[in-house]
């Protein structure tokens, strides 16, 4: 086990005084059954009133209603999480999913809805080729084939950091041949998507001591994954620029059908200086 101190910052400066309107922000972990959330804290500067909800896939929102104007917008969080997962875990899929194709449950199908189908277009079928070239055989172990999805995207594509906002689609990252975290993620889901499979995009933070893995900053980072759910076993992670299978070094903080949904912080402001805007991101994840 491992009790893990995140504290994530975020600055904006304006070129001048602007009226902020409301924000909504996902910085609070999210509790699985091997991830406890200990302690958790959110400041803002100017300081404003918070209220906080559940999104329809269970994502805490603290909702910030913005008063007067200022040049500066500081949001601070800092939580402390204990994580259980096994770095090599096992999952206990059923019988009737371990060979795909399988078919969902009634029940799973019906709930899992959008998550299965498609959320790009792509009237050529170019992903599903692309994915068909992966599958060998059918019927296939279900585990093996979505790992190898995964390692196939980082075997193919160019990892390549990137801090502007905005996501690329599955086909863009296929053709430029380079993503970021999020590029990958998404380009994972839309393939277990094309196989009709229910997944879901996860943000969240890389826990990374050792230093070892790929868009680990030196105090921590932010970090995107997917999460493809398999009867028995549930969800499963998939972290495509780790090649990495399971939850063992990620700490998720939310999940959603399209990764826009998921963004850290979102927000409105107004003034003649709404369009001059810098801002400054200080990620850590340390072992506490």
């Amino acid at each position: 086990m491992a009790r893990v101190i995140i504290t994530h910052a975020t600055t904006y400066r304006y070129g001048a005084a602007v009226a902020l309107g409301p924000h909504r922000l996902m910085l609070r972990p999210r509790e699985t059954r091997n991830l406890r959330l200990l302690a958790f804290d959110l400041d803002i500067t100017p300081t404003a009133p918070v209220d906080w909800s559940h999104d329809v896939a269970g994502n805490a929102i603290a909702w910030v209603n913005m008063r007067g104007v200022t040049d500066t917008l500081s949001i601070r969080s800092r939580a402390t999480v204990d994580m259980t997962a096994p770095l090599w875990p096992v999952f206990a899929i059923a019988a009737s999913a371990a060979q795909y194709p399988f078919a969902y449950g009634a029940d799973d199908a019906t709930d899992l809805g959008a998550l299965v189908q498609p959320q790009y277009v792509d009237p050529d079928a170019r992903l599903a080729a692309w994915v068909a070239q992966i599958v060998m055989a059918r019927p296939t172990d279900t585990l093996a084939l979505l790992t190898d999805i995964s390692n196939g995207i980082t075997a193919q594509i160019a990892y390549q950091a990137r801090e502007t906002e905005g996501t690329q689609g599955p086909l863009d990252t296929l053709d430029r041949g380079w993503g970021s975290c999020r590029d990958f993620a998404v380009l994972f889901a839309e393939a277990a998507r094309t196989l009709g499979l229910g997944a879901r995009l996860v943000s969240g933070y890389l826990y990374d001591p050792t230093q070892v893995l790929t868009g680990s900053g030196v105090a921590g980072s932010t970090h995107a994954w997917a999460e493809v759910f398999v009867t028995g076993a549930g969800w499963i992670a998939f972290d495509p620029t780790n090649r990495a299978v399971g939850s063992g070094h990620l700490i998720p903080v939310a999940v959603a059908r399209n990764i826009a949904q998921i963004a850290p912080i979102i927000g409105s402001l107004h003034g003649a200086a709404a369009e001059s805007v810098t801002m400054d991101v200080a990620v850590s994840v340390e072992t506490a």
